[in-house]
């Protein structure tokens, strides 16, 4: 089987133990795949029975970031749940369960206590901050590390139809401030929230100081667009081709995870 996101951020974190941007660089993969966790028996509703490997007197969930690589470990008749990482984290909060990742089917296997979820579900609900100050100049950006332009990158090629675009610039603040913003044009206001979760984890994983990027939204009409558009470095957003309804899974929803039985 070819090598994943996964195999290749797990190979160059245990590459260099020491080094905290390789360790993030795995959370992040972690939190941005499609899990596949392996369970007793079908879903019933919103409720999963997830299947539990014990280990040294700890428990962990079993999850793979691929689902043959599920099949491999417990067979094609096997029961699972799809689930991003960040709902899998977000599900077990107040549950003493780590993650069992990948193990005996792939190079990737590890064991994720119970302490290592925890930190990823708290990192994940770290916001960044909108920006309400008034703009006074737009500049081009300067001094941002290449790691957080790549996490904005891998991050806003997710967000499908949130917003047309996104635009990467210098400001200076009306009173005095200076710092960088992230701005959405024409987002949609539902997206809002993801976006700026978005943001919030391309700064967290890259391990810069949260205060490094403010995010903002602009409507395309509005006359700071055009500053954005001479100066900033702009992030394609991809767009929806059609709407398809498609059969609500139990995780589908990432402020509702399911619930373990």
């Amino acid at each position: 089987m070819d090598e994943t996101p996964l195999d290749t951020a797990h190979a160059a974190m245990m590459a260099a133990a020491d080094n905290d941007t390789a360790r993030l660089r795995f959370y992040e993969r972690m939190a941005d795949a499609e899990l596949y966790l392996l369970l007793e028996a079908e879903p019933l509703g919103d409720q999963i029975n997830p299947q539990v490997l014990k280990v040294d007197g700890a428990q962990y969930l079993l999850a793979f970031d691929r689902a043959q690589r599920l099949a491999g470990y417990a067979g094609d008749a096997a029961a699972y749940v799809a689930l991003s990482g960040r709902n899998v984290a977000a599900m077990l909060e107040g549950q003493s369960l780590g993650i069992a990742l990948n193990m005996d089917v792939a190079p990737s296997a590890i064991l994720l206590p119970d302490t290592a979820v925890a930190w990823l579900r708290e990192t994940l609900t770290h916001a960044a901050a909108q920006v309400e100050a008034k703009i006074e100049s737009v500049l081009p950006p300067k001094g941002l590390p290449e790691t957080l332009i790549t996490a904005i990158d891998e991050k806003l090629a997710t967000a499908t139809g949130m917003a047309a675009n996104a635009w990467l610039v210098g400001v200076a603040y009306e009173g005095g401030g200076r710092g960088h913003l992230l701005a959405f044009v024409d987002a949609i206001p539902r997206a809002q929230d993801a976006l700026v979760r978005a943001a919030s984890e391309a700064l967290t994983f890259s391990g810069i100081e949260a205060g490094a990027m403010d995010v903002g939204f602009f409507n395309h009409s509005d006359p700071t667009v055009t500053k954005l558009m001479k100066v900033g470095l702009r992030f394609d957003l991809p767009q929806m081709e059609t709407l398809q309804k498609t059969p609500r899974m139990p995780g589908s929803d990432p402020d509702a995870p399911p619930v373990l039985k």
